[in-house]
């Protein structure tokens, strides 16, 4: 089964990919290579013949005829494979040829003879040149192309020889590689296993190595890890569920069992059915609240989206919120803009955010404190702020405030949930906004909070300076 893997493994593909190029650049290299020695001897056979033609030419005739003879004998018949000499009428004097070759014309310049028009006298082709000499005679000189075929051999058995090793080396390494490669995969599926098994702590084996695959294990850590955090989250946001609702519920059971086992007036059971509807409201708040944030962060509101006027929002929640401001004796303010600030979003969630900021900002002010609500542009973006004189925020607790039912020290004596800045924070990451949280200094009262929503570029579809 390993053995099967290890031929199917990417890098050994990719091996026999390599030495697929290695042969087609040796055969390349063989094609090329043979025709410019094949062009370099052909050349090479052209010079010779005209140069000992030139030669042969100044003899006298008694001495060509004598040097045609002694040539059929001594060396230079190994240069010059084809030495005759031929009357006027072309009939055989001496030499090697004793018929004159088919298709050759005395005109000096070299032709190609087929064998068969030599008559028979030899069996390769060859590179012929006729010529004048004289006495009104021809002389007729060929050289053989076995030189080029001998060189065709020994090129053939050189890229054979160079080739075969150097194949059977590269798929030993091919194979080498892919056992490597096999082994680490190994490795990261048993912690595979292991982690499909529950072991969330198991993570993929990391070595040294700085490639594809050590990377590829760093990226799945990075994964886990950000899975065991979110999983975490997970659990803790159950345990704060359950802690959450174990407390009206366990109010509601109390009140009900005393109704039931006590004999109370029609008045007192009235009161009981009213505080215990107002408990199970609470608890359908916090279970309605944990809905909604889990659709917004989805992404299953954005059908909704469309051009809002910041401006007149704002305008809408101080006239909602102001008559709850003057009842604690708090002073409510905006600052009104000539022209307004709109951008892309839906209006309804952004009005439940800005009623989350304001009703904090509220509950958390103490009476003849300030809130204020204002609509800026910030560079190219839009900046919906909300700032108080309440009881602030430490700067340890900001990025804190935002998980679900998270509730501040300092904070846990007022009615709430802890959903709020966490159902702000799902709205405004629907927006592709930002949610800061800032200390703020209104009228030189500290130590108050302010709510920055940061809008950017692409959402804002109006604004004026």
């Amino acid at each position: 089964m390993f053995r099967n893997e290890l031929f199917r493994t990417a890098t050994f593909r990719l091996t026999l990919a390599v030495v697929a190029a290695m042969i087609g650049s040796a055969a390349l290299q063989f094609f090329f290579g043979y025709s410019q020695a094949s062009v370099f001897e052909a050349k090479r056979s052209d010079l010779l013949l005209l140069r000992e033609a030139g030669i042969l030419q100044r003899e006298t005739p008694a001495a060509l005829e004598q040097q045609v003879r002694d040539r059929a004998t001594d060396d230079l018949r190994i240069i010059m494979n084809a030495t005759t000499l031929f009357d006027a009428g072309q009939h055989y004097i001496v030499g090697d040829l004793h018929s004159w070759p088919t298709g050759l014309v005395a005109d000096g310049r070299v032709h190609v003879v087929a064998p068969e028009a030599t008559g028979g006298s030899s069996a390769t082709v060859l590179r012929m040149v006729a010529v004048g000499v004289p006495g009104g005679r021809y002389l007729v000189l060929g050289r053989s192309r076995q030189m080029r075929t001998e060189l065709r051999l020994m090129m053939r058995h050189s890229m054979l020889v160079s080739i075969v090793p150097t194949v059977l080396f590269a798929l030993i390494t091919g194979i080498i590689l892919s056992h490597r490669a096999l082994s680490r995969v190994k490795v990261m599926h048993e912690a595979i296993d292991r982690i499909m098994e529950g072991d969330l702590h198991e993570r993929l084996p990391a070595g040294r190595q700085n490639d594809d695959l050590q990377r590829l294990a760093g990226s799945v850590n990075r994964m886990l890890d950000r899975l065991e955090q979110l999983l975490d989250e997970i659990r803790d946001v159950g345990n704060d569920i359950a802690h959450d609702l174990r407390t009206p519920l366990a109010r509601v059971r109390a009140r009900l069992d005393r109704a039931l086992n006590a004999d109370h007036s029609a008045e007192a059971l009235r009161n009981v059915i009213s505080r215990t509807i107002d408990d199970l409201d609470q608890s359908f708040a916090i279970i309605t609240a944990l809905l909604r944030i889990g659709e917004i962060e989805n992404g299953r509101r954005r059908a909704g989206f469309g051009t809002v006027d910041l401006d007149a929002l704002v305008a809408d929640i101080v006239d909602l919120y102001e008559p709850i401001a003057e009842t604690k004796g708090i002073i409510l303010a905006c600052a009104a803009r000539e022209v307004p600030i709109t951008v892309q979003g839906d209006r309804d969630l952004l009005i439940e955010v800005l009623a989350n900021l304001v009703d904090n900002a509220i509950k958390f002010t103490p009476g003849g404190g300030r809130v204020e609500i204002h609509t800026a542009m910030d560079g190219e973006c839009a900046l919906l702020q909300v700032s108080d004189t309440g009881i602030g925020i430490p700067a340890a607790e900001r990025k804190a405030v935002t998980g679900r039912f998270y509730r501040s020290d300092k904070s846990r004596h007022i009615p709430g949930s802890g959903l709020g800045l966490s159902l702000v924070s799902a709205i405004v990451a629907l927006h592709h906004a930002r949610l800061d949280i800032t200390p703020t200094r209104v009228h030189e009262r500290l130590p108050g909070v302010t709510m920055n929503i940061i809008f950017p570029p692409f959402c804002v579809v109006q604004a004026g300076n």
